[in-house]
């Protein structure tokens, strides 16, 4: 992945600092900064194989950080989510029809909660989408925090398992950041065209 933090940066921090660069970096990486989540995992899976890492504080850290990544992004959603919303939406659009919006997103947006982690870019958004839409806490809990587990048991597998394998496989995939962001941008906006579009065909 195309970021500021290379690889060796990150193997010095995660054997010089443990399980807290781990939470942070995740947890920042879920924001939308330039972090390679996916790698910084394979590195943490690798490293608890060589016995450079703490198994149980190193799960601990990757499974809190994802989950409290996509928990602030929530956040947003529930606060600067509605305000961006309200501003650049026409007067009393939203208040007709955020309702619809937000039984749109409990019938079809839980499920990018579960499976979002996997698309580079998507998954910065989704937390913040939900928000958005005023989904219940519970209901966005079951879903990304499942997510977050599963994702994170994966990527630290592949790393312990499977070891420079598959940390080779990823470096041959060329991730432009660019293009990351691009797609991030374009999901944020398809999701807007799609929620207004339900104010004039789903009355």
């Amino acid at each position: 992945m195309d970021c500021l933090i290379n690889n060796e940066t990150l193997v010095n921090w995660l054997t010089q600092y443990g399980a807290i660069s781990l939470f942070m970096l995740l947890v920042l990486g879920i924001l939308a900064f330039p972090i390679p989540e996916e790698t910084l995992m394979i590195l943490s899976g690798i490293l608890i194989r060589k016995e450079g890492l703490d198994p149980f504080s190193t799960l601990l850290a990757a499974y809190t950080g994802a989950i409290a990544g996509i928990s602030l992004s929530y956040l947003l959603g529930r606060t600067a989510g509605n305000y961006l919303i309200t501003r650049f939406a026409k007067k009393g659009w939203i208040d007709k029809n955020f309702k619809r919006a937000q039984k749109w997103f409990d019938r079809f947006g839980k499920w990018a909660l579960l499976v979002g982690y996997f698309i580079p870019g998507v998954r910065h958004f989704t937390g913040f989408s939900s928000g958005t839409v005023k989904m219940k806490f519970k209901k966005f809990a079951l879903f990304a925090y499942s997510g977050a587990i599963i994702w994170v048991s994966l990527f630290i597998s592949f790393g312990f398992f499977f070891g420079n394998y598959c940390f080779s496989f990823l470096e041959k995939i060329d991730f432009d950041l660019n293009v990351i962001i691009i797609s991030a941008i374009i999901f944020v906006i398809l999701f807007l065209i799609f929620y207004k579009l339900k104010t004039y065909f789903f009355k």
